[in-house]
């Protein structure tokens, strides 16, 4: 698969949802980060990105509610080393009335280079009985609103075809 070609700048008309440095613990015997902590560091970044639709942890215990991701891919870019400071963006694809597609972006801001992308397709549920349940109309919404401007960006989602909402 020919690796996408987005430039950084690109990258910056979506939300940042989480930072880090990487620490030293996530050296592996190659001397870089090891493959296991790039999706640590998505999943990290999977509740902020939450949050700002309003599915917060409150949210969930209140309404006895969580998430379950059904299927993700990670593409592997460029190396990230110990100390590299990193920010991760995300982007929605696609939502259908339970699950919900995107991507996060990690980006090397150290060595001003895209590191990796995760794709995922989440989807919410209804932990009294374990299943996958439709988002509230609220959470739905706010989803909406920034699916509307992602769809309006002038650049392609590089979405790895087999995923779907």
């Amino acid at each position: 698969m020919k690796p996408p070609d987005i430039p950084l700048e690109k990258l910056e008309a979506l939300p940042m949802v989480y930072r880090l440095t990487v620490p030293e613990h996530y050296r592996d015997a190659m001397g870089h980060m090891n493959m296991r902590w790039y999706l640590a560091v998505y999943d990290e970044a999977g509740l902020p990105l939450y949050e700002r639709f309003g599915l917060t942890l409150e949210y969930y215990a209140a309404h006895g509610a969580g998430g379950f991701d059904l299927e993700h891919h990670i593409h592997y870019l460029n190396e990230v080393h110990i100390g590299d400071a990193l920010a991760v963006r995300a982007r929605l694809v696609g939502r259908s009335a339970k699950r919900l597609h995107y991507l996060l972006f990690m980006v090397n801001e150290t060595r001003g280079k895209l590191a990796s992308i995760f794709e995922c397709v989440n989807s919410y549920a209804d932990l009294t009985v374990r299943r996958t349940a439709p988002f509230p109309p609220e959470i739905a919404a706010a989803m909406d609103v920034m699916l509307a401007a992602h769809r309006a960006l002038d650049w392609d989602a590089p979405v790895c075809g087999v995923m779907s909402a």
